[in-house]
């Protein structure tokens, strides 16, 4: 019932999940920082939305061309260059800062640069996984990974508010850029990691992201697993609508909870991977995840309780760290190698495209009924969701 351990008896896996919480604090860092520069630049919240924008254009594009790259490529090698990238470009946001530029453009230009290259390394990165460890592993593998993705999006916030007022913002974009340093030495120590095929003799252009697409059309659980990630979060995610709720419902300040307590949520899940990663039937688990989510977010539309909130909150978040595992696992297993990248990288595209595609339609909703029948009809949308998902992966 504790945590699955077992892909953390690979060394190579292990110096990557170990590097990956020091990377992934400094990451938060950097997010902290960005939005409140910019924000102190303008005066502005535009611009911290248009920073959103600016980031997933390029970081959509460059996943698809990373996973196409990495089913060509020596993954290490692309690994490496794409963690690299993403250590300079936050060492030239501590440089902005350091020459006084206070400017918009510069910031905005490193944010889609920077971003560019975590979608690249997160699709050449989920690729790799399957070539390190054991097949039976790769659910306990995706649950690590998870966990320490979702503690460093609860601690590094906090950090950087404690240390932000002391060190200032130069010094969190310099911590930033040394911690990726950790993963840059955990990339260098895995071994050759070349395709399996030929494949190094073709080159990446539009021809081989298509056939990532086309492959996924002609696969129905591929196809079905990729619809179940969307709807939970284009139907069910609704932290566009938690400063609405935080002023209406709850108080200004409980703001902070309602976020930690979707983390904390995922976090004690994969404490406790052990309980699931030994499901055998992948695509039900999706969809009774999908289920689990959609009710634990209705639920929580209705909350008259900070108390309730957050642990249907936490119900909510560990059902969604329990969908991503398995999701990442089907997409991992179910696919020859050769196609393992591209998979991935439409899969990136898929996890940040429905949260921004569903805050907006959140938005609306919660603008046009209210934040809480928002949340709730929400919530029901993405049950009924789970239902077909069931019906369509009866086999």
């Amino acid at each position: 019932m504790l945590v699955d351990v077992r892909p953390l008896r690979v060394g190579a896996f292990r110096r990557l999940w170990a590097a990956g919480l020091v990377t992934g604090l400094g990451a938060q860092l950097t997010a902290v920082v960005v939005p409140l520069q910019l924000y102190g630049f303008t005066g502005s919240s535009a611009y911290v939305g248009l920073a959103g924008l600016v980031g997933f254009v390029p970081m959509a594009a460059a996943a698809l061309w990373g996973g196409a790259l990495a089913d060509v490529r020596d993954r290490r090698r692309v690994l490496l260059v794409t963690t690299v990238g993403i250590g300079v470009t936050s060492a030239l946001l501590w440089a902005q800062d350091r020459a006084n530029l206070r400017s918009v453009g510069v910031l905005l230009v490193l944010v889609g640069v920077q971003q560019a290259l975590f979608g690249a390394n997160a699709a050449v990165g989920r690729a790799v996984v399957p070539r390190l460890v054991p097949a039976g592993s790769l659910a306990a593998a995706n649950a690590l990974q998870s966990t320490v993705a979702l503690s460093a999006g609860i601690a590094g916030p906090l950090l950087a508010g404690a240390l932000l007022p002391v060190v200032g913002a130069r010094t969190l974009y310099l911590a930033d850029a040394v911690a990726v340093g950790a993963t840059v030495w955990a990339v260098w120590r895995l071994p050759p990691l070349p395709p399996l095929d030929d494949a190094g003799q073709r080159r990446v252009g539009i021809r081989e992201i298509a056939d990532g697409f086309r492959f996924v059309a002609g696969r129905r659980v591929l196809l079905l697993v990729y619809c179940a990630d969307f709807a939970a979060l284009f139907l069910g995610l609704p932290t566009a609508l938690f400063p609405q709720l935080a002023q209406e419902t709850f108080r200004p300040s409980d703001i902070g909870v309602l976020y930690a307590a979707l983390s904390a949520g995922g976090v004690l899940a994969g404490l406790c991977s052990g309980a699931f990663t030994h499901v055998g039937r992948h695509g039900i688990a999706v969809a009774v995840s999908v289920g689990v989510w959609g009710l634990a977010v209705a639920g929580f539309g209705v909350s008259g309780s900070l108390v309730a909130a957050a642990g249907w909150l936490a119900l909510a978040g560990a059902a969604l760290l329990v969908l991503g595992v398995f999701r990442r696992t089907v997409l991992q297993a179910a696919v020859p190698d050769g196609m393992r990248g591209r998979l991935q990288g439409i899969d990136t595209v898929v996890a940040a495209g429905g949260p921004r595609l569903g805050d907006l339609a959140h938005g609306v909703a919660g603008a046009a009924v209210g934040a809480g029948w928002a949340v709730t009809g929400g919530g029901l949308l993405t049950v009924a969701a789970a239902v077909v998902l069931l019906v369509l992966l009866r086999r």
